[in-house]
């Protein structure tokens, strides 16, 4: 386990992690195939841990916007879909991967930056450290889960986005 147990934490590490991936892609120093493959499993683990474990439990607090929440769940599937779109991409570094990614970029960012103000924030005033520590458990063994069974694969990818 993560040192924290604080979903809000553990969700905010993901983020920051993300972004020195988005790095990584964009560098022509870097193995940025790798990286994508790294971002893929950590996206699609990441969503779909939050989706099952995180967003109903923060749903039944009164003071946490469930329009936020559901808000949220569609941009998971905004993401879900341009990261399918850079996979498909052939060529590394060429202009279609260019264009794929920054469409990535700004779908991911966008979302992090709404679910930090909204959804976290929220959780942060209206639930409590030992049940955000519950929720931290819940969501680090199911992001781990799938992180295992490389949930980033694009078969698995194009499943999640057509479902």
């Amino acid at each position: 386990m993560a040192e924290t147990r604080d979903v809000v934490e553990l969700i905010l590490r993901d983020h920051r992690k993300m972004e020195d991936l988005f790095r990584l892609m964009r560098s022509v120093e870097a193995d940025r195939a790798a990286a994508l493959r790294e971002f893929a499993d950590l996206l699609i683990a990441h969503a779909e841990a939050e989706e099952a474990k995180v967003y109903p439990a923060l749903k039944r607090y009164k003071n946490i916007d469930d329009d936020e929440v559901e808000h949220g769940e569609h941009e998971h599937e905004e993401g879900n879909e341009a990261l399918l779109a850079l996979l498909e991409v052939e060529e590394v570094g060429s202009e279609e991967w260019d264009s794929k990614l920054e469409e990535l970029v700004e779908a991911v960012t966008h979302h992090a930056d709404e679910e930090e103000r909204t959804i976290l924030n929220g959780a942060r005033e209206n639930v409590a450290a030992e049940r955000r520590e519950e929720l931290g458990a819940a969501f680090w063994e199911e992001r781990e889960r799938l992180l295992k069974d490389g949930c980033g694969d694009i078969d698995n990818v194009r499943r999640i986005v057509r479902s």
